[in-house]
């Protein structure tokens, strides 16, 4: 009761000024400037990934640029430049070999 009397006498503060408020929106902008665009990269990969074929150029995640030969339901069979073929899973694809290019 002691507090309610003393916040009453201090006079209200703004809605602003509440430590709660400035959490969420702390949490607010860091959401939208920091993870939703991390999620739309991730869709954009997986929708990627999922529409690789046959003749595609892409990027693994260990830097090494190959030629999609066979795509299979887990794995993808890869060409690199020493005509090595490799079988790489899926999630070891980092991105289209050329769209760094498009990009600037």
């Amino acid at each position: 009761m002691t507090n309610l009397a003393f916040f009453l006498q201090q006079g209200a503060t703004s809605i602003i000024g509440s430590p709660f408020v400035m959490l969420l929106l702390m949490f607010g902008v860091f959401y939208f400037l920091l993870l939703r665009p991390q999620q739309k990269r991730q869709q954009a990969l997986r929708e990627m990934v999922s529409q690789l074929k046959s003749g595609d150029k892409i990027i693994t995640t260990g830097g090494i640029i190959a030629t999609v030969t066979a795509v299979r339901e887990k794995t993808l069979l890869v060409r690199s430049a020493d005509k090595t073929i490799l079988e790489i899973t899926r999630a070891s694809v980092a991105g289209m070999h050329g769209e760094e290019e498009k990009g600037t």
